[in-house]
């Protein structure tokens, strides 16, 4: 069973983490109906219990790219003013709060896709305003598939970069966080990054990232696993049928989700609950991110986590030929 408050490494960062974190991609989306003053008391409501350490997790997740408005970009403005009510006057650093995390990311400028070291640069200045730090936890390169990856390792650039912030002391850890995972792998190779952010690749409906986690686990890399439920539609909710990591589902991937549900079916076991599971069992993933921007989508997420401590290996074992033959994510 998966107890929630047990901490484990998170590989050679130096740091410890529960079995779930705190994802704030969706910091900044206005609900239908809602006011700005009331997302905002949304989000910071999740904001402020996760620095009370009321939320059964030490990580959060956050991007100098998540939140995205009119007014700019809002998670990790959210997760600053949180952090400064809970420090008061010592929130010179982001581990004021004792024990947890916070991680973010480097991101290009989205105008134009830089990919720079100065804009890397650019983007840690950002982070660390709107935070209120002087330095992070575990920094990310995000999303470096953009311009691919001889031009972030090349000299000077956004990797270069990175690895100075952590000289600097800017950054105690640093990571590498994307999607495909080919690409990622061979970052992973390089041994330059202590930390791991894959996301839509190692679900109950896609094990493309196998040999990824296997190369990070190696090297002793902390591995995040991100979008558990395949960017929604694990959870069964209907609002997310119809797509699988933001993308259409394949018809492939879609009669592989028809023959779970009905194993979940069968065994009387919520879809959700399997999915987050299947990232909560593998020993390769240290902590896995559920997206939540509110405090009853985190509950559904304890949950979720809850009932999964609870499936019958039978049901595992139906599951282990699940994806056989279908293409992984990236082939698409």
């Amino acid at each position: 069973m998966t107890d929630l408050n047990q901490t484990t490494p998170f590989g050679r960062t130096g740091f410890d983490v529960t079995p779930l974190a705190l994802g704030t991609s969706s910091w900044g989306q206005l609900r239908e109906g809602e006011s700005g003053d009331e997302r905002d008391a949304r989000i910071l409501e999740v904001a402020d219990a996760f620095f009370a350490g009321s939320l059964e997790t030490t990580l959060l997740d956050t991007s100098n790219m998540y939140g995205p408005t009119d007014a700019g970009h809002l998670s990790e403005l959210f997760v600053g003013q949180a952090l400064a009510r809970a420090a008061g006057p010592d929130a010179g650093g982001a581990r004021a709060a004792s024990g947890l995390v916070i991680q973010t990311k480097l991101d290009r400028d989205v105008a134009n896709d830089d990919f720079s070291g100065d804009r890397m640069r650019r983007s840690l200045e950002e982070s660390l305003s709107r935070l209120g730090v002087d330095r992070i936890d575990v920094l990310y390169l995000h999303d470096p598939e953009v311009v691919g990856f001889d031009a972030v390792m090349a000299p000077g650039g956004a990797v270069d970069a990175l690895v100075a912030m952590k000289e600097q002391g800017l950054a105690t850890s640093i990571g590498i966080s994307g999607g495909p995972v080919g690409m990622l792998q061979r970052f992973v190779e390089t041994d330059l990054f202590d930390a791991l952010v894959t996301h839509n690749r190692f679900t109950v409906l896609d094990r493309s990232a196998e040999a990824l986690l296997d190369a990070a686990t190696a090297r002793n890399v902390g591995v995040s696993n991100a979008a558990p439920y395949g960017g929604g539609v694990l959870t069964g909710r209907p609002e997310s049928a119809g797509t699988y990591g933001y993308r259409p589902i394949r018809p492939d991937m879609a009669a592989a989700l028809e023959r779970l549900r009905a194993i979940c079916d069968h065994h009387g076991v919520a879809m959700s609950a399997v999915a987050l599971g299947f990232s909560l069992r593998d020993p390769r993933v240290h902590t896995t991110i559920v997206g939540a921007s509110s405090m009853s989508s985190w509950r559904r997420a304890i949950a979720d986590a809850t009932a999964a401590a609870a499936v019958p290996e039978s049901l595992w074992a139906e599951l282990a030929d699940l994806t056989h033959g279908i293409p992984p994510h990236d082939a698409d």
